[in-house]
């Protein structure tokens, strides 16, 4: 075989030696065209492998999944009629174990531009719940807090109650399952291995408010949403112990809109409420999805950030409730690197098919930035997005105090990596979203 190619070498050579000869022009102007094939080629591969990864697109909440049969029942506003629908059976986790199991590096962010979308993916049902070795410190917070705070936390309306008894029976069918090691199901609920905490669901009334049982189960804030006549979704139950930024004792009633416009949620009515109004509506029991979210925190509090300002409203001398404002006005400016904490939720959202209520797991992972920033890539992407929000997205997530601290140290992490030799100077490289 070898000998035939030095033949067919050796043949074109001799007759390109003689047009060479013959029409010199014409086989000068054929080797120049040939060079600049082989240099586009190359440019062209080049660009190819420098362009970043394409990003998978969010599914629409405004329009059904391409391709798919499913037709949204139609039903009057505010009337649910129960689904015959059971959640699939979840496997075991293979080898979890609670004292090792690490939290998932979720780093939710890309380099800019920043886009304002709800960001849904496709949940798988037996990654509802996610628990990690952090489980015993967060029980022992939520316990703390809901003895000190009660009702502040965690509530239930009375129109709610079949919902939080549904989703309470739902976590302690799901977690067994999952977490074999950690929980065991029992004739009347539920025990907790690590804790030797019993949890009798059957006896009526509960011994305390079944969100409040829920959260002490699971890693996550815990909220339901109702339909009412208006159309409307209404927070009427929850367990918001750890939520960082916000309470449930000023959102608790509200609809879902005005959940967002009282909190200043950048381009809520412009770009998000049409949409995440059809998707409450539409969402049916068997579609659950997930969402990502990150802030920047100043301090290392996880259940309430105090560098904005106090959780309580202060005590007058004359018996009222002064309410000091709050926000991020009041947090100290360029605090050291040392305060900076990366704040990640994992939020999943499902419909319960017997009471309708659509439930929102909110898991929060609380690292601190210069943890964070060791990660190959991820200094200079963080940066990259920090610096991409616009006025309004700096403004809610407080930029203004932390910026020019966070983004020097930022800035000089990736120069490290650079020099190292772990990432090129202007490649834009996404890990897979949300990681």
């Amino acid at each position: 075989m070898s000998s035939h190619v030095f033949e067919s070498l050796a043949t074109f050579y001799a007759g390109y030696k003689q047009i060479l000869i013959d029409r010199p022009k014409i086989a000068i102007y054929s080797f120049l065209l040939i060079v600049c094939l082989i240099l586009l080629t190359i440019r062209a591969f080049a660009q190819y492998k420098k362009r970043p990864l394409q990003r998978p697109n969010s599914p629409d909440p405004e329009k059904r999944t391409s391709g798919s049969s499913f037709k949204t029942p139609q039903r009057e506003p505010g009337v649910w009629t129960p689904v015959d629908f059971k959640r699939p059976a979840a496997p075991p986790l293979p080898d979890w174990d609670v004292n090792k199991a690490e939290p998932r590096p979720y780093r939710p962010f890309r380099h800019g531009p920043y886009h304002i979308t709800m960001g849904l993916r496709t949940m798988q049902w037996d990654e509802w719940i996610e628990l990690d070795k952090h489980y015993l410190r967060f029980h022992m917070d939520k316990k703390r807090r809901i003895e000190e705070r009660g009702q502040k936390c965690c509530r239930t309306a009375p129109e709610a109650y079949d919902g939080a008894i549904e989703l309470l029976e739902e976590l302690c069918d799901y977690l067994p399952q999952r977490y074999p090691s950690l929980f065991r199901s029992t004739p009347t609920g539920i025990h907790n291995l690590l804790t030797d905490e019993t949890f009798d669901i059957t006896t009526r009334p509960l011994p305390e408010d079944p969100m409040a049982t829920a959260g002490r189960l699971v890693q996550d804030d815990l909220a339901i949403m109702f339909e009412k006549p208006d159309n409307q979704y209404y927070l009427l139950a929850g367990s918001i112990l750890l939520a960082g930024f916000w309470r449930l004792s000023d959102k608790f009633g509200m609809p879902l809109s005005e959940i967002h416009t009282s909190g200043d949620v950048p381009g809520f009515k412009t770009k998000l409420e049409k949409g995440m109004m059809n998707f409450f509506r539409r969402v049916q029991p068997a579609q659950p999805v997930l969402r990502n979210n990150y802030f920047i925190q100043v301090d290392d509090n996880l259940a309430w950030s105090h560098s904005i300002g106090s959780e309580d409203p202060v005590p007058e001398e004359d018996g009222r409730l002064e309410k000091q404002a709050e926000g991020w006005s009041t947090a100290e400016k360029n605090k050291a690197i040392e305060h900076h904490y990366f704040r990640s939720e994992r939020q999943s959202l499902r419909r319960l098919p017997r009471s309708g209520g659509v439930v929102f797991t909110i898991r929060t992972y609380f690292e601190p930035i210069t943890k964070v920033a060791e990660e190959v890539g991820v200094p200079g992407r963080l940066a990259s997005a920090v610096r991409s929000w616009g006025d309004d997205v700096a403004r809610y997530k407080g930029r203004e105090r932390y910026g020019e601290v966070l983004l020097e140290f930022l800035d000089g992490k990736h120069r490290e990596q650079v020099e190292m030799g772990l990432v090129r100077e202007g490649e834009v490289e996404e890990g897979k979203y949300p990681f």
